[in-house]
């Protein structure tokens, strides 16, 4: 790593990977409170679409780039492809609440049964995948630097 972009990444405060996916895991989670105490139709629409918003980006993000090199790094042929099947779940969930209106019977059950996977999802990650890929060889602040920027992307994209 040259001077400049030794420079570069300890400016922009770099996080390492699984600590930035751990943030994302917080701020869905505290969204996914904010909706039980919601009341407004409009103001539950609104975080439901911001929680989707995130998850949609934090799955695409994991599958694009986290995951492939976790798989190697860690020659996994089960706790990676598990979760990618857990994001496809989560990915149908996702779009049967984005179809919905918040006045519907079926829209808090749905956003119920996303976040109890959510949580599922989230615990396996940080409790079986996080400490292995923290004993791994990958550089997980290059890794993280990967995750923000492709993160920063997609978040643009959706503007």
């Amino acid at each position: 790593m040259s001077q400049s972009q030794r420079k570069t990444s300890s400016s922009t405060k770099s996080q390492e990977a699984t600590a930035l996916l751990r943030a994302d895991h917080k701020l869905v989670n505290s969204l996914f409170e904010q909706y039980e105490s919601a009341k407004s139709p409009t103001k539950k629409k609104a975080l439901v679409a911001q929680i989707c918003m995130e998850l949609t980006v934090h799955a695409q993000i994991e599958e694009e780039i986290f995951y492939p090199q976790v798989q190697d790094a860690l020659k996994d042929h089960e706790l990676v492809p598990e979760a990618v099947v857990e994001h496809a779940t989560l990915k149908d969930l996702i779009a049967q609440i984005e179809d919905a209106e918040p006045d519907s019977e079926m829209y808090d059950a749905r956003v119920k049964v996303l976040s109890e996977y959510v949580k599922h999802h989230v615990k396996e990650e940080q409790n079986e995948i996080f400490p292995k890929v923290k004993e791994s060889k990958l550089d997980l602040t290059e890794l993280g630097e990967q995750l923000a920027q492709r993160k920063e992307e997609l978040l643009e994209q959706r503007k």
